[in-house]
């Protein structure tokens, strides 16, 4: 049996770092980073105890069987990079074979990036269909000073990246509520999406949806084909709010009635309620100042807090 001493080295080596503020993802994962690290930690001091490294062969850091897992990261390979807006790509990431990520409705993933030898964590919500077959596809926006911009902006076809999860999500049912009213403020468009296809998808569904896209410009409205293709549907209905636009007149015109200039303040708020056709269910996805002003404007309008849901 080897002494204690350089025995102790050998242990601290294996003893599991203790999550950096920064890889916390703040979007109340369960498991967190943090739940993560207090299981190895625990794994970690029973191993000891015993003088058994064995007991910790169990940790896997990071599994390459694409299974998306809460616990650990798992690599993706990126199958396509598509820019949409100046600072906004849309990413494809490849599953095996025909097989999907089998989120429900709403749920985020977290991703694993290395920025300067600093490990951040960021949750993302794939629009992509829960069901799609072989690959997913998620909505980035990259901001100048962001860390995990820093990383996503190197990415190129053929890379791989680290996603865990799922987490979180809205629990959706077909017909539950009369009418969603769904107020989303840039890439905060992400977990409406999947919510908006499944109820295309599904016949049997008649909700009413009210989906509020709030842009700076209209250049800066994330997937316009898609949304146009929604707002065919006999129960969808898409308002834009465009706060640095000052006139409809340079908007096509198919988007000049349904959009509005200026900020989504509290009377516009009450004019898009009160036109909707019964009372709606909120659900919210921005910045967390939209998501305040959000829930002050319902508030005003009469919206109870229990009616409304923030992503």
């Amino acid at each position: 049996l080897q002494t204690m001493s350089g025995n102790e080295d050998d242990w601290l080596a294996l003893k599991p770092q203790e999550p950096s503020a920064s890889q916390c993802c703040g979007s109340g994962c369960k498991p967190c980073i943090y739940d993560v690290y207090e299981k190895e930690l625990a794994q970690w001091e029973r191993a000891k105890a015993k003088q058994d490294k064995s007991l910790l062969m169990e940790k896997k850091e990071q599994s390459n069987n694409s299974e998306l897992n809460p616990d650990t990261f798992t690599a993706f390979n990126i199958s396509s990079v598509e820019q949409l807006t100046e600072d906004t790509y849309q990413y494809k990431f490849e599953l095996p074979g025909n097989s999907s990520l089998q989120l429900s409705l709403g749920q985020h993933i977290v991703l694993r990036g290395m920025v300067n030898g600093l490990e951040v964590q960021r949750a993302y919500t794939p629009i992509s269909p829960g069901n799609a077959e072989g690959y997913f596809e998620v909505l980035m926006k990259c901001y100048e000073a962001g860390l995990m911009s820093q990383y996503i902006k190197t990415w190129k076809k053929g890379d791989m990246v680290f996603w865990r999860g799922p987490f979180g999500g809205f629990p959706y049912r077909p017909n539950k509520h009369g009418e969603l009213l769904m107020l989303a403020s840039g890439t905060g468009l992400a977990p409406m999406l999947p919510i908006l296809q499944s109820i295309t998808d599904d016949e049997e569904d008649e909700t009413f949806v009210t989906l509020v896209g709030c842009f700076r410009t209209f250049d800066k409205i994330y997937l316009k084909p898609l949304l146009q293709d929604l707002a065919r549907y006999w129960n969808i209905r898409i308002f834009y709010v465009l706060s640095q636009e000052t006139s409809l007149e340079k908007l096509p015109w198919s988007y000049q009635e349904n959009t509005y200039t200026g900020r989504l303040n509290e009377d516009l708020m009450k004019r898009i309620i009160n036109s909707c056709r019964r009372k709606p269910f909120v659900l919210i996805c921005g910045s967390s100042a939209f998501n305040e002003d959000m829930n002050r404007y319902l508030k005003a309008a009469g919206i109870e807090e229990s009616s409304c849901f923030v992503f």
